[in-house]
């Protein structure tokens, strides 16, 4: 991780996915499947990660949340956004924040691109590069 990151990381305490995200890595992932098939595996693999736990899911609507302490002891709230972009393809998008004050170090953007390795590697087939 790069200076820069954990220099933002001292002021500030979320991180997040987006189309628009000047970080490659925080871009959002594309994968050739339906929004509820792509659900339902997302769902599943975050259940199966230790040291996570799924609060709340919201099929309808294509939202997980999860909570993740660290060794530090403060808490992550983390949402996952699965998005149907049309009948055979969807997007993945995560946002993740620190409870508390001050920043959190570059913890939610470690956590991010922790939960994208394990999706990348579980969707890999249906993943589409951008």
């Amino acid at each position: 991780m790069s200076l820069k990151r954990v220099l933002t990381g001292i002021v500030r305490s979320y991180d997040g996915t987006s189309d628009r995200a000047k970080d490659p890595k925080l871009k959002t992932r594309y994968y050739n499947l339906s929004k509820e098939k792509c659900f339902e595996e997302v769902s599943s693999t975050l259940k199966k990660i230790p040291g996570y736990k799924v609060l709340h899911e919201v099929p309808s609507v294509g939202e997980i949340t999860l909570e993740k302490k660290t060794s530090f002891g403060r808490t992550l709230d983390i949402t996952v956004s699965v998005l149907g972009t049309n009948p055979v393809r969807s997007a993945v998008d995560m946002y993740s924040a620190s409870r508390g004050s001050l920043g959190d170090l570059g913890a939610n953007y470690r956590v991010i691109l922790n939960l994208f390795s394990v999706l990348d590697k579980k969707l890999n087939k249906y993943k589409i590069d951008s």
